[in-house]
Protein backbone atom coordinates (compact mmCIF):
# COMPACT_ATOMS: atom_id res chain seq x y z
CA UNK A 1 0.00 0.00 0.00
CA UNK A 2 2.94 2.02 0.89
CA UNK A 3 4.22 2.21 -2.81
CA UNK A 4 1.12 3.05 -4.14
CA UNK A 5 0.27 5.75 -1.30
CA UNK A 6 3.85 7.43 -2.77
CA UNK A 7 2.54 7.23 -5.95
CA UNK A 8 -0.31 9.12 -5.47
CA UNK A 9 1.37 11.56 -3.17
CA UNK A 10 3.72 12.13 -6.35
CA UNK A 11 1.00 12.76 -8.94
CA UNK A 12 0.01 15.36 -6.50
CA UNK A 13 2.92 17.13 -5.47
CA UNK A 14 4.47 19.66 -8.11
CA UNK A 15 7.41 18.71 -5.88
CA UNK A 16 9.35 16.29 -4.16
CA UNK A 17 12.96 16.11 -2.33
CA UNK A 18 14.55 13.72 -1.74
CA UNK A 19 11.77 11.78 -3.67
CA UNK A 20 13.80 8.26 -3.29
CA UNK A 21 14.60 8.99 0.20
CA UNK A 22 10.70 9.82 1.12
CA UNK A 23 10.20 6.88 -1.32
CA UNK A 24 12.01 4.20 0.28
CA UNK A 25 10.93 5.24 4.31
CA UNK A 26 7.34 5.14 3.36
CA UNK A 27 8.13 1.61 1.28
CA UNK A 28 9.87 0.20 4.32
CA UNK A 29 6.79 1.30 6.64
CA UNK A 30 8.77 3.85 8.87
CA UNK A 31 6.19 6.18 10.96
CA UNK A 32 6.87 9.38 10.28
CA UNK A 33 6.08 12.94 11.64
CA UNK A 34 4.80 14.79 8.88
CA UNK A 35 4.81 19.13 9.34
CA UNK A 36 2.29 21.46 7.92
CA UNK A 37 2.88 25.30 9.67
CA UNK A 38 -0.29 27.55 9.66
CA UNK A 39 0.04 31.41 10.36
CA UNK A 40 -2.86 32.45 11.74
CA UNK A 41 -2.87 35.73 9.87
CA UNK A 42 -6.81 36.06 9.50
CA UNK A 43 -9.48 34.02 11.18
CA UNK A 44 -10.43 32.14 8.31
CA UNK A 45 -8.93 29.23 6.36
CA UNK A 46 -9.80 29.15 3.12
CA UNK A 47 -10.66 26.42 -0.07
CA UNK A 48 -7.15 26.72 -1.40
CA UNK A 49 -5.83 24.91 2.24
CA UNK A 50 -7.88 22.29 1.58
CA UNK A 51 -4.69 20.62 -1.31
CA UNK A 52 -2.53 20.36 1.69
CA UNK A 53 -5.20 19.73 4.43
CA UNK A 54 -6.46 16.98 2.33
CA UNK A 55 -2.71 15.65 1.66
CA UNK A 56 -2.55 15.33 5.20
CA UNK A 57 -5.55 13.34 5.90
CA UNK A 58 -3.72 10.79 3.44
CA UNK A 59 -0.80 10.53 5.77
CA UNK A 60 -3.00 10.53 8.59
CA UNK A 61 -4.86 7.16 7.04
CA UNK A 62 -1.49 5.99 6.75
CA UNK A 63 -1.31 5.46 10.07
CA UNK A 64 1.67 8.52 10.45
CA UNK A 65 1.49 11.57 12.95
CA UNK A 66 0.05 14.93 11.38
CA UNK A 67 2.34 17.43 13.44
CA UNK A 68 0.18 20.51 13.12
CA UNK A 69 1.95 23.69 14.08
CA UNK A 70 -0.12 27.08 14.53
CA UNK A 71 2.30 30.00 13.81
CA UNK A 72 1.34 32.26 16.64
CA UNK A 73 4.97 33.31 17.03
CA UNK A 74 5.94 33.75 13.37
CA UNK A 75 2.71 34.91 12.54
CA UNK A 76 3.90 38.15 14.52
CA UNK A 77 6.36 38.38 11.74
CA UNK A 78 4.30 37.87 9.14
CA UNK A 79 5.73 35.61 6.44
CA UNK A 80 7.60 37.28 3.48
CA UNK A 81 7.27 34.43 1.19
CA UNK A 82 5.44 35.66 -2.24
CA UNK A 83 4.88 39.26 -1.13
CA UNK A 84 6.05 42.54 -2.79
CA UNK A 85 5.66 44.53 0.75
CA UNK A 86 6.57 44.40 4.27
CA UNK A 87 3.02 42.28 5.99
CA UNK A 88 1.70 44.22 9.07
CA UNK A 89 2.68 43.12 12.09
CA UNK A 90 -0.54 41.79 14.18
CA UNK A 91 -0.74 41.97 17.93
CA UNK A 92 -1.08 39.00 20.27
CA UNK A 93 -4.65 39.12 21.04
CA UNK A 94 -5.21 39.08 17.45
CA UNK A 95 -3.40 36.03 16.87
CA UNK A 96 -4.53 34.74 19.42
CA UNK A 97 -8.29 35.02 17.92
CA UNK A 98 -7.27 34.03 14.72
CA UNK A 99 -5.69 30.58 16.22
CA UNK A 100 -8.60 29.89 18.39
CA UNK A 101 -11.23 29.54 14.48
CA UNK A 102 -8.59 27.08 13.58
CA UNK A 103 -9.30 24.38 15.05
CA UNK A 104 -12.59 24.02 14.41
CA UNK A 105 -11.88 24.28 10.97
CA UNK A 106 -9.16 21.63 11.24
CA UNK A 107 -12.02 19.21 11.94
CA UNK A 108 -13.94 19.64 8.81
CA UNK A 109 -10.90 17.48 7.38
CA UNK A 110 -8.92 15.80 9.72
CA UNK A 111 -9.32 13.88 12.45
CA UNK A 112 -8.33 16.05 15.20
CA UNK A 113 -8.31 12.69 17.78
CA UNK A 114 -4.97 11.85 15.50
CA UNK A 115 -3.45 15.26 14.89
CA UNK A 116 -0.68 16.67 17.14
CA UNK A 117 -1.25 20.23 17.47
CA UNK A 118 1.35 22.54 18.51
CA UNK A 119 2.08 26.40 19.18
CA UNK A 120 5.46 27.53 17.85
CA UNK A 121 5.73 29.83 20.97
CA UNK A 122 5.92 26.87 22.67
CA UNK A 123 9.89 27.42 21.69
CA UNK A 124 10.15 30.47 19.88
CA UNK A 125 9.07 32.05 22.76
CA UNK A 126 11.31 31.30 25.17
CA UNK A 127 14.61 31.32 23.18
CA UNK A 128 17.14 34.04 24.56
CA UNK A 129 19.17 36.57 22.76
CA UNK A 130 22.20 34.10 22.55
CA UNK A 131 19.90 31.39 20.97
CA UNK A 132 18.62 33.50 18.51
CA UNK A 133 22.43 34.41 17.43
CA UNK A 134 23.21 30.87 17.43
CA UNK A 135 20.45 30.08 15.33
CA UNK A 136 21.08 32.59 13.01
CA UNK A 137 24.81 31.35 12.92
CA UNK A 138 23.26 28.20 10.98
CA UNK A 139 23.27 30.34 7.69
CA UNK A 140 24.42 33.19 5.61
CA UNK A 141 22.63 36.24 5.15
CA UNK A 142 23.27 35.64 1.04
CA UNK A 143 21.31 32.01 1.77
CA UNK A 144 17.96 34.31 3.28
CA UNK A 145 18.43 37.08 0.37
CA UNK A 146 18.68 34.65 -2.51
CA UNK A 147 15.27 33.57 -1.79
CA UNK A 148 12.37 34.63 -4.59
CA UNK A 149 10.65 37.22 -3.06
CA UNK A 150 13.41 39.18 -1.13
CA UNK A 151 15.50 39.25 -5.11
CA UNK A 152 13.10 40.83 -6.25
CA UNK A 153 12.44 43.44 -3.55
CA UNK A 154 15.89 44.15 -4.03
CA UNK A 155 15.81 44.79 -7.34
CA UNK A 156 12.90 46.94 -7.50
CA UNK A 157 14.32 48.62 -4.67
CA UNK A 158 11.66 48.05 -2.35
CA UNK A 159 12.20 47.96 1.28
CA UNK A 160 12.69 44.90 3.24
CA UNK A 161 12.44 45.05 7.02
CA UNK A 162 15.53 43.70 9.57
CA UNK A 163 12.47 41.39 10.96
CA UNK A 164 11.20 39.93 7.75
CA UNK A 165 14.41 38.32 8.17
CA UNK A 166 14.37 35.86 10.94
CA UNK A 167 11.12 34.42 9.59
CA UNK A 168 12.68 31.61 7.49
CA UNK A 169 14.78 30.97 10.68
CA UNK A 170 11.57 30.98 13.11
CA UNK A 171 9.88 28.23 10.55
CA UNK A 172 12.83 26.38 10.06
CA UNK A 173 13.67 25.79 13.66
CA UNK A 174 10.00 24.62 13.88
CA UNK A 175 11.01 21.73 12.23
CA UNK A 176 13.69 20.99 15.04
CA UNK A 177 11.84 21.69 17.58
CA UNK A 178 9.23 18.84 16.54
CA UNK A 179 11.51 16.59 14.85
CA UNK A 180 10.26 16.58 11.42
CA UNK A 181 10.48 13.99 8.96
CA UNK A 182 8.08 15.58 6.22
CA UNK A 183 6.80 19.05 5.71
CA UNK A 184 4.58 19.65 3.08
CA UNK A 185 3.06 23.28 1.73
CA UNK A 186 2.34 25.47 -1.15
CA UNK A 187 4.70 25.77 -3.82
CA UNK A 188 5.45 29.55 -2.50
CA UNK A 189 6.38 28.13 0.61
CA UNK A 190 9.75 25.99 -1.35
CA UNK A 191 12.64 28.02 -0.35
CA UNK A 192 11.08 27.96 3.83
CA UNK A 193 10.89 23.87 3.48
CA UNK A 194 14.06 23.65 1.90
CA UNK A 195 15.44 26.30 4.45
CA UNK A 196 14.62 23.98 7.28
CA UNK A 197 16.59 21.19 5.67
CA UNK A 198 19.97 23.08 6.28
CA UNK A 199 18.83 24.21 9.43
CA UNK A 200 17.71 20.80 11.06
CA UNK A 201 21.29 18.97 9.49
CA UNK A 202 23.21 22.04 11.55
CA UNK A 203 21.98 21.06 14.68
CA UNK A 204 22.28 17.51 13.67
CA UNK A 205 19.71 16.01 12.72
CA UNK A 206 18.26 13.82 9.80
CA UNK A 207 16.67 16.43 7.31
CA UNK A 208 13.02 16.31 6.75
CA UNK A 209 11.74 15.10 2.99
CA UNK A 210 9.40 17.83 1.47
CA UNK A 211 6.78 17.93 -0.94
CA UNK A 212 5.28 21.13 -2.33
CA UNK A 213 1.60 21.51 -4.16
CA UNK A 214 -0.22 23.61 -6.60
CA UNK A 215 -1.58 27.14 -5.22
CA UNK A 216 -5.15 27.87 -5.64
CA UNK A 217 -5.79 31.28 -7.67
CA UNK A 218 -8.76 33.32 -6.42
CA UNK A 219 -11.88 34.11 -7.37
CA UNK A 220 -10.56 37.19 -9.60
CA UNK A 221 -8.56 34.33 -11.42
CA UNK A 222 -5.09 36.19 -11.02
CA UNK A 223 -3.52 36.32 -7.74
CA UNK A 224 -3.16 33.05 -5.49
CA UNK A 225 -6.09 32.49 -2.82
CA UNK A 226 -5.05 34.83 0.14
CA UNK A 227 -6.50 35.27 3.55
CA UNK A 228 -4.87 38.74 2.85
CA UNK A 229 -6.89 39.54 -0.13
CA UNK A 230 -10.30 39.91 -1.20
CA UNK A 231 -10.55 37.02 -3.51
CA UNK A 232 -10.85 33.98 -0.63
CA UNK A 233 -13.29 31.40 -0.52
CA UNK A 234 -13.45 30.75 3.54
CA UNK A 235 -14.36 27.18 5.02
CA UNK A 236 -16.58 28.27 7.78
CA UNK A 237 -18.31 30.94 5.14
CA UNK A 238 -21.96 30.58 4.82
CA UNK A 239 -22.89 28.05 2.07
CA UNK A 240 -24.76 30.32 0.05
CA UNK A 241 -21.24 32.40 0.15
CA UNK A 242 -19.47 29.45 -1.08
CA UNK A 243 -21.73 28.54 -3.63
CA UNK A 244 -22.09 31.91 -5.07
CA UNK A 245 -18.21 32.91 -4.75
CA UNK A 246 -17.59 29.63 -6.54
CA UNK A 247 -19.95 30.34 -9.38
CA UNK A 248 -18.04 33.65 -9.64
CA UNK A 249 -14.27 32.20 -10.61
CA UNK A 250 -13.77 32.22 -13.98
CA UNK A 251 -14.36 29.24 -16.24
CA UNK A 252 -10.46 28.58 -17.11
CA UNK A 253 -10.65 27.58 -13.10
CA UNK A 254 -13.26 25.48 -13.03
CA UNK A 255 -11.21 22.19 -13.88
CA UNK A 256 -8.17 23.51 -11.67
CA UNK A 257 -10.67 23.57 -8.09
CA UNK A 258 -12.25 20.30 -9.35
CA UNK A 259 -9.01 18.02 -9.46
CA UNK A 260 -7.78 20.14 -6.42
CA UNK A 261 -9.99 20.93 -3.79
CA UNK A 262 -13.52 18.93 -4.84
CA UNK A 263 -12.79 16.01 -2.76
CA UNK A 264 -14.49 13.67 -5.82
CA UNK A 265 -12.70 10.77 -7.11
CA UNK A 266 -10.92 11.50 -10.43
CA UNK A 267 -13.63 9.43 -12.47
CA UNK A 268 -16.82 12.00 -11.07
CA UNK A 269 -14.41 14.38 -11.41
CA UNK A 270 -13.68 13.79 -15.52
CA UNK A 271 -17.95 13.29 -16.00
CA UNK A 272 -18.20 16.53 -13.89
CA UNK A 273 -15.52 18.60 -16.61
CA UNK A 274 -17.37 16.58 -19.52
CA UNK A 275 -20.34 18.92 -19.13
CA UNK A 276 -21.35 22.42 -20.22
CA UNK A 277 -18.90 25.33 -18.55
CA UNK A 278 -21.72 26.22 -16.51
CA UNK A 279 -23.24 22.97 -15.55
CA UNK A 280 -19.85 21.76 -14.35
CA UNK A 281 -19.24 24.67 -12.26
CA UNK A 282 -22.20 24.57 -10.75
CA UNK A 283 -21.45 20.97 -9.56
CA UNK A 284 -18.38 22.14 -8.35
CA UNK A 285 -19.93 24.45 -6.23
CA UNK A 286 -22.86 22.09 -4.97
CA UNK A 287 -19.65 19.91 -3.96
CA UNK A 288 -17.77 22.63 -2.28
CA UNK A 289 -20.68 23.51 -0.01
CA UNK A 290 -21.55 19.59 0.66
CA UNK A 291 -18.11 18.44 1.66
CA UNK A 292 -17.78 21.56 4.20
CA UNK A 293 -21.29 21.84 5.17
CA UNK A 294 -23.24 18.70 4.07
CA UNK A 295 -25.79 17.70 1.57
CA UNK A 296 -28.97 19.55 2.67
CA UNK A 297 -26.84 22.86 2.83
CA UNK A 298 -25.72 22.06 -0.59
CA UNK A 299 -29.43 22.12 -1.52
CA UNK A 300 -30.41 25.06 0.00
CA UNK A 301 -27.34 27.24 -1.24
CA UNK A 302 -28.15 25.92 -5.16
CA UNK A 303 -31.67 27.05 -4.15
CA UNK A 304 -30.84 30.21 -3.53
CA UNK A 305 -28.51 31.03 -6.54
CA UNK A 306 -31.15 29.55 -8.93
CA UNK A 307 -33.22 32.16 -7.22
CA UNK A 308 -31.32 35.05 -7.23
CA UNK A 309 -29.71 34.95 -10.57
CA UNK A 310 -31.18 31.99 -13.09
CA UNK A 311 -34.65 33.15 -12.05
CA UNK A 312 -34.01 36.62 -13.05
CA UNK A 313 -32.67 35.60 -16.51
CA UNK A 314 -29.47 36.52 -15.59
CA UNK A 315 -26.77 36.48 -18.84
CA UNK A 316 -24.86 33.37 -19.25
CA UNK A 317 -22.39 36.08 -19.72
CA UNK A 318 -21.26 38.87 -18.02
CA UNK A 319 -18.50 41.33 -18.37
CA UNK A 320 -16.07 42.12 -15.90
CA UNK A 321 -14.66 45.36 -15.35
CA UNK A 322 -11.55 46.20 -12.44
CA UNK A 323 -13.00 49.41 -9.86
CA UNK A 324 -10.77 51.78 -8.32
CA UNK A 325 -13.02 51.59 -5.02
CA UNK A 326 -15.33 48.75 -4.35
CA UNK A 327 -16.84 50.92 -1.27
CA UNK A 328 -17.95 53.50 -2.82
CA UNK A 329 -21.33 51.79 -4.51
CA UNK A 330 -22.07 55.56 -6.55
CA UNK A 331 -18.76 55.32 -7.51
CA UNK A 332 -18.74 52.19 -9.15
CA UNK A 333 -22.09 52.50 -10.77
CA UNK A 334 -20.34 55.36 -12.76
CA UNK A 335 -17.46 53.52 -13.08
CA UNK A 336 -18.65 50.79 -14.70
CA UNK A 337 -21.38 52.32 -17.39
CA UNK A 338 -24.31 51.76 -15.06
CA UNK A 339 -25.39 54.97 -14.42
CA UNK A 340 -24.38 58.57 -15.75
CA UNK A 341 -23.28 60.51 -12.84
CA UNK A 342 -23.50 59.65 -9.26
CA UNK A 343 -26.99 61.75 -9.19
CA UNK A 344 -28.06 59.22 -11.78
CA UNK A 345 -26.63 56.46 -9.49
CA UNK A 346 -28.11 57.27 -6.28
CA UNK A 347 -31.96 57.55 -7.99
CA UNK A 348 -31.26 53.99 -9.42
CA UNK A 349 -30.73 53.45 -6.21
CA UNK A 350 -33.56 54.97 -4.53
CA UNK A 351 -35.62 53.43 -7.14
CA UNK A 352 -34.79 49.93 -6.32
CA UNK A 353 -33.17 49.38 -9.65
CA UNK A 354 -29.87 48.25 -8.58
CA UNK A 355 -29.04 44.74 -7.08
CA UNK A 356 -25.97 42.67 -5.84
CA UNK A 357 -25.72 39.26 -6.46
CA UNK A 358 -29.70 39.53 -7.14
CA UNK A 359 -30.47 41.49 -3.96
CA UNK A 360 -31.81 45.32 -3.86
CA UNK A 361 -28.88 47.50 -2.80
CA UNK A 362 -28.80 50.44 -0.71
CA UNK A 363 -26.34 53.73 -0.85
CA UNK A 364 -24.35 51.55 2.24
CA UNK A 365 -23.91 48.40 -0.38
CA UNK A 366 -20.78 46.98 -0.27
CA UNK A 367 -18.81 45.08 -3.14
CA UNK A 368 -16.79 42.42 -3.47
CA UNK A 369 -14.14 40.50 -5.87
CA UNK A 370 -16.92 38.38 -7.90
CA UNK A 371 -19.98 40.08 -7.45
CA UNK A 372 -22.24 40.77 -10.01
CA UNK A 373 -23.63 44.38 -9.91
CA UNK A 374 -26.82 44.69 -11.86
CA UNK A 375 -28.29 48.09 -13.01
CA UNK A 376 -32.13 47.69 -14.44
CA UNK A 377 -33.40 44.79 -15.75
CA UNK A 378 -30.47 43.68 -18.37
CA UNK A 379 -27.07 46.26 -17.45
CA UNK A 380 -25.02 43.38 -15.70
CA UNK A 381 -21.41 43.73 -14.47
CA UNK A 382 -18.74 41.37 -12.38
CA UNK A 383 -17.11 43.43 -9.93
CA UNK A 384 -13.40 42.67 -10.06
CA UNK A 385 -11.03 43.69 -7.05
CA UNK A 386 -7.50 44.27 -7.02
Amino acid sequence: MSREFFQLLRERAVEVHVQEHLRARLERGDRLRVKLGLDPTAPDLHVGHLVVLDTLKMFQDEGHTVVVIIGDYTGLIGDPSGRSVTRPMLSEQEIARNAETYFKQLDMVLDRSKIEVRHNSEWLASLTAADILRLMAKATLQQVLQREDFADRIKAGTPISAHEILYPFNQAYDSVAIKSDVEIGGTDQLFNLLFGREIQKAYGQEPQDIAVFPLVEGTDGVQKMSKSLPNYIGLTEPPEQIYGKTMSIPDSLTEKYMRLVSGLDRKVQDEVLAMKPRDAKAALARQLVRRLHGEDAAKRAEDDFDTKFRQRERPAEIPEQVVTNAADLLGVLVETGLAKSRGDARRLIDQGGVRINGEKAGLDGALHDGDVLQAGKRSFVRIRVR
